[in-house]
């Protein structure tokens, strides 16, 4: 745990050393991204204007739960940036020399793209969060403290294990699958009411791409709403998120045996 550690650490000064050598395009990706993030605010605001509740949610609510999505996301967007991983590490061969090195080589894979900034989404979303309480007068407690940092962790593992599974289907094929950008999109609904959604989708926001687990049953919890509603669910995070975490590893563990370097 030390050698990962002092690795992260050694990682992280290259990272910033090269980052602040063109401060402002460091400053210019902070900004665009939360910008990005605040347009998928105001189209909430705006939905709201509309009406007074969504599938029985009010608007705090929602945007609560939209908080609660940022923080995960900015954590997942952090340490989890694989978009180029076929076109970089399979196809222009990068995997050859991860591979030659003594760290495990997804850690080595994820600290050599990882994106600091994103962060600052997290800390967005907590914020937001923290606005949405107090609109509603809801105090948290410490135990609420804590479970909203086993929850954040699952739905971490959550998009650890999708991810890392789809990216490790580039080891069965050399040239990327469009698959990632799809689930990328899917992953959107799960900042949503799952009420709103046909019982076929709600499957599958739950059981098979459970991005669920990654903003409304976790972030319900937190909420006065009813029980046996979605809050009942969030218990689950935990378990789904190192299921999923566990399938996804083991599936890039089993595709890097079956790598073979690029060739030539």
């Amino acid at each position: 745990m030390m050698f990962y550690s002092m690795l992260f650490w050694e990682y992280f000064k290259n990272y910033m050393k090269t980052r602040m050598t063109y401060r402002t395009d460091f400053w210019i990706q902070v900004a665009s991204d939360l910008l990005f993030q605040g347009m998928n605010l105001i189209f909430i605001l705006i939905v709201f204007q509309h009406t007074d509740s969504l599938s029985g949610w009010s608007e705090a609510e929602v945007v609560f739960v939209y908080g609660y999505f940022m923080v995960p996301y900015g954590i997942f967007s952090c340490f989890f940036n694989l978009w180029q991983f076929s076109e970089r590490y399979i196809v222009k061969g990068e995997m050859d020399r991860v591979l030659t090195r003594p760290a495990h080589n997804l850690v080595q894979v994820l600290l050599e793209n990882m994106d600091p900034p994103s962060l600052i989404g997290s800390l967005f979303g907590l914020g937001i969060m923290s606005v949405c309480w107090f609109q509603m007068g809801i105090t948290p407690d410490l135990l609420d403290i804590m479970l909203l940092a086993v929850f954040i962790i699952g739905s971490v593992l959550v998009y650890f294990g999708l991810y890392i599974a789809i990216t490790a289907t580039a080891f069965y094929s050399d040239s990327p699958t469009g698959i990632v950008p799809l689930l990328y999109n899917i992953q959107n609904y799960g900042r949503y009411p799952v009420g709103i959604y046909n019982r076929t989708i709600r499957f599958v926001l739950t059981w098979l791409l459970p991005f669920a687990f990654v903003g409304v049953y976790p972030a319900s919890y937190f909420l006065n709403r009813p029980e046996g509603s979605e809050a009942t669910m969030a218990l689950l995070t935990p378990l789904v998120g190192a299921v999923f975490a566990a399938a996804g590893l083991a599936i890039w563990n089993h595709g890097v045996k079956k790598y073979r370097g690029a060739g030539s």
